[in-house]
């Protein structure tokens, strides 16, 4: 099975990502467990756009932090999508990716590269952007997508130019996320033994 299971733990919280890179199956949204529901539902999005399976477990301990978890989380699943790169380079995987998401009078974009370059960078232009949506802060929703481009140590840009509904918003900018990952881990024979960048890949030596 074309599959790659990632858990991180601390003392704080135990995050497991198994990704599954086969069709989408119709149960996929029973495998997102996560104590945030609208957070469940921004990982649908990743899944449904990027085309691939995810299952989710989060065991915390007896605090809930809802940082925490999202921070976490998202290192997790960014490590697992950055191993994918990895074994799958040799075969012509892309490793980099553009989306762009819309729904309603929201609309997203975003850019992802796998260089060994972590950077992170997401742009409300300029737009009010509830400080809390569906029981969420925004700012945590911000702190999952910092999470994976550090645990997928990744270059990842996010634009929103338009929106005005704070659920809207959100959607529009994950949609972009799970459309650009699912760019990155597209299989192209011709580009075999290619990598993301001309730089190639990155190696550190003690010397």
């Amino acid at each position: 099975m074309d599959k790659i299971t990632m858990q991180r733990k601390t003392t704080e919280s135990t995050m497991t990502a198994a990704l599954e890179f086969s069709k989408v199956k119709a149960d996929y949204r029973s495998k997102i467990n996560t104590p945030i529901p609208f957070l469940n539902h921004m990982i649908e999005h990743i899944v449904w756009r990027g085309g691939f399976n995810m299952a989710v477990d989060v065991q915390l301990d007896k605090f809930f932090l809802s940082h925490v978890i999202c921070e976490d989380l998202g290192i997790t699943i960014g490590k697992a999508v950055a191993e994918r790169i990895s074994r799958k380079t040799a075969d012509g995987i892309y490793g980099y990716g553009v989306g762009i998401g819309i729904i309603d009078e929201a609309m997203a974009q975003c850019a992802i590269s796998f260089e060994s370059r972590t950077y992170f960078d997401i742009n409300m232009g300029g737009i009010a952007v509830p400080q809390e949506v569906e029981g969420m802060y925004s700012e945590d929703l911000a702190t999952f997508l910092e999470g994976f481009a550090q645990g997928a140590n990744c270059t990842l840009h996010i634009d929103l130019s338009k929106g005005c509904n704070g659920h809207h918003i959100w959607e529009a900018i994950f949609r972009a996320f799970g459309i650009a990952i699912g760019a990155a881990i597209t299989i192209d024979k011709s580009r075999a033994g290619m990598t993301s960048g001309v730089a190639g890949g990155v190696e550190f030596n003690r010397i």
